[in-house]
Order: C-alpha cells, then sequence, then structure tokens
C-alpha cells in the first residue's frame, strides 16, 4: 500500500508532493526531504510533525504512525528560532 502525503520544510518554505509505501520509515521520510529541500544540517537537529504532534522516529512507520492519504507533514528544527 501505498501513500500520498505532503511535507513542508520550514527552512526553506518548500512543499513537496510524494507517494511513499506505507512502510516507510519516519526518520527515512526526514531524511530524504531535508536532502531535497538542499538543507545542510544533521537529520538528529530536526523533527517531523503530524497534526501538531511530534511522530516518534526510531522504529515508527507512516502507517504506525496513523499517517493518512493526502496528510500535511512538517519538517522543521527541534530548536526554536528566536523571533526579533
Amino acid at each position: 500500500m501505498t501513500i500520498p502525503v505532503r511535507i513542508m520544510v520550514l527552512d526553506t518554505w518548500e512543499e513537496f508532493s510524494v507517494t511513499l509505501p506505507a512502510e516507510t520509515p519516519v526518520d527515512q521520510l526526514k531524511a530524504e526531504a531535508l536532502r531535497a529541500a538542499k538543507v545542510r544540517g544533521s537529520a538528529a537537529d530536526y523533527l517531523v510533525k503530524f497534526r501538531g504532534a511530534e511522530l516518534p522516529e526510531s522504529g515508527t512507520t507512516l502507517q504506525s504512525a496513523g499517517v493518512v492519504p493526502n496528510a500535511g507533514l512538517i519538517v522543521l528544527s527541534r530548536r526554536r528560532i528566536p523571533a526579533k
């Protein structure tokens, strides 16, 4: 089974629409999104959110995380950027 998802990488404000196997690990999705957005930081410095909550990465697949077709996922820095 495959799941179409939208992934927004906040560092670059780029959104990607992809169709991935339901067994895709969350950490793999994050690494691929950062690579596609040309973000040079370590993937460990970023997290993935779905419906406002952080998705656990170790061993969690899209299907086990409850990601539904056409869901919006956000990849953002773990550290907050201070507003000026």
